[in-house]
């Protein structure tokens, strides 16, 4: 497995943030009480007049941001993603999705990434509940270089959207800067006709990994970087379940309503194929680090390998 890399999807999102925020005074930032978690230090101590802290109070920092965003400001909300999808949810629901105010919600730390602290700083329900709201978009950036990517599409981006980062630094998926990245498009990492793999977020990388060893064992697996959640690319799904016939899902979050069901809702209508789903099952998580959580329920690049070795073999 490669080293992570030193700067984590949560600075780079906050870097290149303040970077066009210099050029761009619309551009406006809102936390509760978050900061030093947020990583935005920075961008607080450099634009204070394009800052806004509102203390340990999620629902009102979504009402704020989607007042300024009713001015024609764009408005960054930052903080742990598993407040911004649970305590502040009805405020989500009406005055970002029902209302059409362009917010972008950064839930950082999500997933598991608070590890020891338990169930309630988890947020394993998030794209099952979010991909609900009519007209919400769901994101989930798997490397620090397509978060900036992400970052200079969200600013004018006219929709609103959530966009789920971890808290620690991770490997690198992407080499350099120079690839397609598209909203709604999934990036295929790795072609293959023996079965598709499809990873969101921080287990992309541990589905590329699963890809190039069953590439040792000479079985060609298709990996697919689903970054964009909602909009959802049905072609790529569709195209994967009709050229490769199975298709083995990974992503840090619930088995129901997540990646997994997505894929299991395209296909089942239109090219049904034989799955498996991989995240956490119906219980409150083990107390670990995000890594052994990820090899405990099997959702590691280890645990991806057996299950494409074991659906290969169906």
């Amino acid at each position: 497995m490669k080293e992570p890399n030193k700067i984590s999807c949560r600075k780079s999102f906050t870097d290149t943030l303040l970077a066009l925020a210099k050029e761009d005074q619309d551009i406006i930032a809102v936390t509760s009480d978050a900061s030093g978690s947020a990583t935005l230090t920075d961008f607080a101590n450099t634009l204070p007049g394009q800052f806004v802290e509102v203390g340990i109070a999620e629902q009102n920092a979504v009402g704020i941001a989607a007042g300024l965003a009713s001015t024609g400001k764009k408005t960054f909300v930052f903080g742990p993603a598993c407040f911004y999808v649970a305590r502040a949810l009805e405020q989500v629901k009406v005055d970002m999705a029902y209302s059409q105010m362009p917010v972008k919600i950064c839930g950082v730390s999500g997933g598991v990434a608070y590890s020891q602290l338990g169930a309630t700083h988890h947020s394993l329900h998030d794209i099952a509940v979010l991909r609900t709201f009519p007209g919400m978009e769901v994101y989930l950036p798997c490397d620090v270089r397509e978060t900036r990517r992400l970052v200079e599409k969200m600013v004018d981006h006219p929709k609103p959207a959530y966009i789920r980062l971890g808290r620690n630094a991770v490997p690198d998926v992407y080499d350099n800067d120079d690839f397609d990245f598209e909203l709604g498009k999934a990036n295929m990492l790795m072609d293959g006709n023996d079965l598709t793999i499809i990873g969101t977020g921080e287990t992309v990388y541990h589905c590329l990994e699963a890809g190039r060893m069953l590439k040792e064992k000479g079985v060609n697996a298709r990996v697919l970087d689903m970054h964009s959640v909602k909009p959802f690319d049905h072609e790529a799904v569709v195209n994967a379940a009709r050229e490769t016939g199975r298709i083995v899902t990974a992503e840090e979050h619930s088995i129901y309503g997540g990646l997994g069901s997505l894929v299991a809702e395209v296909t089942s209508q239109e090219c049904p194929v034989r799955m498996r789903i991989l995240g956490v099952p119906d219980e409150n998580v083990i107390h670990a680090s995000p890594l052994e959580v990820f090899r405990h329920y099997g959702f590691d690049y280890q645990g991806i390998f057996n299950a494409c070795m074991e659906i290969i073999k169906d």
